[in-house]
């Protein structure tokens, strides 16, 4: 009788239990994780947009093509040095013919958000700002070229978002809200500047992006956005308190299901070190303001990545699109090369499921896919300079770059 009772308390138990488990696999109750069955969220990240100069003069409207630098004071003749460089061009060309392979790419891995930094004004302001020698603008008639391209959000802290002055700032921002692209980083105040965009996916979450420049990547102080003055999102130093000025901004509409995104522009145009407050401000984003990915961008050439703890890291995204060819002096890194990164995020996590990133080489004033030689370039290159954060990259059969885990 007594080990009949024992049997039927011991069924009784085993069977609580298994009722429990269920639940708990159906409901996401404590005890039970989930998060590898979300579905992730896919990020285009890109570097650098240069969208002026002779790329400007080759669209069909195009500004007057007045420079003020010190050996070039005419844009079209960046043109001819693109046409001396790499071939024939014939114009005006349309918007399709900059992105060249870069929509296929973007068509084939459809990413849920489209984010670049945009370094260029979109105006017709001929109010150069005069401390600066390099100044770059689109003429507002070729924004197709964004919306073409299904750009979700556009990172305008940089150091050529208010080449044209106030006018020209306050006329990009205006261009874009009517395209309806959204835009954080530069504003009509303080308040404005540091306010995130939000993409909502729906059932997938929502990606915030925010957007910071900083003093060495040649943003100049008198840009930085005031409680009464327009401008640029800019931060003084990567310090703590930058860091927790981030947050504050951060963790108050960061929702479970989020994705954070910081954009920032810092370091010089050349050079492969990493400094060390750059990694670790990027780790103090990561540890103290709730960030889950950090796109970096203002050097020409692409940079190594880090993945820390699960949480991506790029401390380079290269120039996208530029009119750099057939100008030397920095040939050995190779700035006519890019990489368009695909990051496979959890939103339940903020971690990276994975990353593709597609080589693009620059010729011929638009985006092409690397051939095989040149993404084997990248492919070493990343390698090398990523070696010490313990990444590794190797070439699917695509053609594209693949994070190995």
């Amino acid at each position: 009788m007594q080990r009949s009772i024992f049997h039927y308390l011991a069924a009784l138990l085993l069977t609580i239990s298994f009722i429990q488990e269920s639940d708990a696999a159906r409901t996401g109750s404590p005890g039970t994780d989930l998060s590898e069955n979300i579905t992730p969220v896919l990020l285009f990240l890109s570097g650098d947009v240069m969208l002026g100069r002779a790329i400007d003069q080759v669209l069909p409207y195009s500004n007057d093509p007045e420079l003020f630098e010190p050996h070039i004071r005419d844009a079209r003749a960046y043109i001819s040095l693109a046409i001396k460089a790499n071939g024939p061009l014939l114009k005006p060309v349309d918007c399709n013919y900059i992105w060249g392979d870069a929509l296929d790419i973007l068509d084939t891995f459809k990413p849920d958000v489209r984010i670049i930094n945009l370094e260029t004004s979109i105006t017709l302001s001929n109010a150069h700002w005069k401390k600066k020698h390099i100044h770059y603008r689109m003429h507002p008639k070729n924004t197709a070229c964004l919306t073409l391209a299904k750009i979700d959000v556009t990172s305008l802290a940089n150091n050529h978002v208010h080449d044209w002055g106030y006018a020209g700032l306050a006329e990009t921002l205006f261009t874009l809200e009517q395209a309806g692209i959204k835009f954080t980083g530069s504003g009509r105040n303080a308040r404005a500047a540091s306010r995130p965009s939000i993409i909502d996916l729906n059932s997938k979450g929502r990606v915030i992006v925010s957007s910071w420049a900083t003093a060495d990547s040649g943003t100049p102080p008198d840009w930085a956005a005031t409680d009464y003055k327009p401008g640029v999102n800019r931060l003084s130093s990567l310090s703590m308190q930058a860091v927790r000025r981030i947050g504050s901004i951060i963790k108050p509409v960061k929702q479970p299901g989020d994705i954070a995104v910081v954009s920032i522009h810092w370091g010089g145009n050349w050079g492969y070190e990493i400094p060390l407050e750059q990694s670790a401000f990027a780790h103090h984003l990561i540890d103290e303001a709730d960030i889950d990915v950090v796109h970096g961008h203002s050097s020409h050439h692409v940079k190594g990545i880090e993945v820390y703890k699960d949480k991506l890291i790029i401390y380079g995204s290269g120039d996208l699109l530029n009119d750099y060819e057939g100008i030397g002096g920095h040939d050995n890194y190779r700035a006519d090369l890019s990489l368009m990164y695909f990051a496979s995020v959890n939103p339940a996590t903020g971690k990276l499921v994975q990353l593709q990133m597609a080589p693009t080489q620059i010729r011929n004033l638009k985006i092409n896919k690397a051939d095989k030689n040149d993404a084997l370039w990248l492919r070493d290159m990343l390698n090398r300079e990523s070696k010490e954060s313990g990444v590794r990259v190797e070439l699917d059969t695509n053609g594209d770059l693949l994070l190995q885990k």
